[in-house]
């Protein structure tokens, strides 16, 4: 080992089984150095500048490079810029006199792969030199990285409140695994056998660079796994400028491909490898079981709490409106109205020209009543003909008038019914809070009645 002079070869000597002694100094330095070429792990050696004066032939295995290519080269270099700091202050610990038995960071290999080392090092005084054992342990926090990734996902499956949030903790999750200028899922809506981006989040990288939406179609179409490298974006988009990889996997469940889920690598990144997409699909089977789980959740909920003709709020949920408003109401010292209505001649309708026209009135008369109120207004479906709207924040009972005015030059223009021109007009109830009651019952039954007088008043 002529890179560490006289001394280094003096304690291989010292260290050497008794046939090597007999042996010259030279030729135990090649009979050892034989013996530490075969070692998975490399020996390497770094002078006080930082550059390695010795490698051992794990190294080409670890870092991919010839022993040859590496000497001279400068080891700061060599590290993954993320980890280059904290490599930077070990080195420094190293050479005060602390050992470092188990310090590990992550290397870029000559082909560009990301392989993460453990370390063994020592500083030499006697000679300025760092000498330190490599050991990959890529696999080892391969696997690591996956058993973690599956044990979030399951875990945000549970957590999540929705799919927006589930969403968002699975974008986080798979860039610890695999850092992204930009991550989507995409699904396949099976009633409107259409693919919808519910989320999609860009970090730098534009995305004029690649059409994610198609290939994310073609992934769902084919289920099959997609991974573009930057001479394939080019040849896509006819330039040669790019240095992203965009990687899309299929997400599956056991009714088949639900959607997909893609990521687009740093310009300034290694792109996506074998072992990358590999990786993604791994996790994609636990994230595709929870994306499944949270839309069964969240479709059942929405069932509980939702009027499955019209898909306004039901009863249950404009109890749990209401009784938010009146406490916001009564500590705020504001007002709030009920409106309860109902349609003249409903049963004539539906008696006449049928159930179906008799829905899809109700459909109509839904989106109508939602045009003439506030989004922070709720519009709620009884049961039958019978609606009621909540008017949060009313300054006055002329506030409260007008929108019932609203309501009913809306509801006054005809309803187109497939070959169908129906007419029909509203007959609403107002309270108003705290002049007609002071809770859900009483503003429910005032309302009630006063819609009753209404409807006798005009029939």
């Amino acid at each position: 080992m002529t890179t560490t002079g006289r001394k280094t070869h003096s304690f291989h000597q010292s260290q050497s089984p008794p046939f090597l002694k007999e042996l010259t100094e030279a030729d135990t330095h090649a009979s050892l150095s034989s013996y530490i070429d075969l070692l998975l792990d490399a020996i390497c050696v770094v002078d006080k500048a930082g550059k390695f004066v010795y490698v051992s032939g794990g190294g080409e295995r670890i870092f991919g490079y010839t022993s040859e290519e590496m000497i001279g080269k400068c080891m700061i270099d060599l590290v993954l810029p993320e980890d280059r700091d904290i490599t930077l202050q070990t080195a420094r610990n190293i050479m005060s006199g602390k050992h470092e038995p188990h310090f590990e960071n992550r290397y870029v290999r000559k082909d560009g792969k990301i392989v993460h080392i453990m370390w063994s090092a020592r500083w030499s005084d006697s000679d300025q030199l760092r000498i330190a054992v490599a050991r990959d342990i890529t696999k080892r926090k391969r696997i690591e990285a996956r058993q973690a990734a599956l044990f979030a996902i399951s875990e945000a499956a549970h957590a999540a409140e929705d799919l927006p949030t589930l969403f968002e903790r699975l974008h986080q999750i798979i860039e610890n695994l695999l850092p992204a200028a930009s991550f989507s899922i995409a699904l396949y809506d099976d009633i409107k056998k259409d693919v919808c981006f519910p989320y999609h989040a860009d970090n730098q990288v534009s995305p004029s660079i690649i059409d994610s939406t198609a290939h994310c179609v073609e992934v769902i179409r084919t289920g099959k796994t997609l991974l573009l490298l930057p001479k394939d974006i080019n040849e896509l988009r006819g330039l040669a400028d790019t240095s992203s990889s965009w990687l899309g996997v299929p997400l599956k469940s056991q009714r088949g491909t639900i959607g997909a889920m893609a990521v687009l690598s740093h310009p300034d990144n290694p792109h996506y490898s074998d072992e990358d997409r590999e990786l993604l699909q791994f996790v994609s089977t636990q994230a595709a079981a929870a994306i499944e789980r949270k839309q069964l959740l969240d479709h059942l909920q929405h069932m509980a709490l939702y009027d499955q003709l019209t898909d306004l709020p039901n009863r249950a949920l404009f109890g749990d409106r209401i009784q938010s408003a009146l406490n916001r109401a009564r500590r705020d010292g504001l007002r709030l109205s009920v409106l309860y209505l109902d349609l003249n001649k409903f049963k004539f309708i539906n008696d006449n020209y049928g159930h179906p026209v008799g829905d899809l009135l109700l459909k109509q008369v839904a989106q109508r009543l939602e045009a003439c109120v506030r989004a922070s207004d709720t519009v709620a479906r009884f049961g039958g003909d019978e609606f009621v709207i909540l008017l949060e924040n009313i300054d006055s009972p002329a506030n409260t008038a007008a929108v019932v005015n609203k309501i009913h030059q809306a509801l006054s223009q005809p309803f187109v019914l497939g070959n169908h021109y129906i007419g029909i007009l509203p007959s609403i109830g107002v309270a108003q809070f705290p002049d007609d009651g002071d809770d859900e019952t009483q503003l429910l039954r005032h309302a009630d009645q006063a819609m009753y007088r209404t409807k006798k008043s005009t029939s």
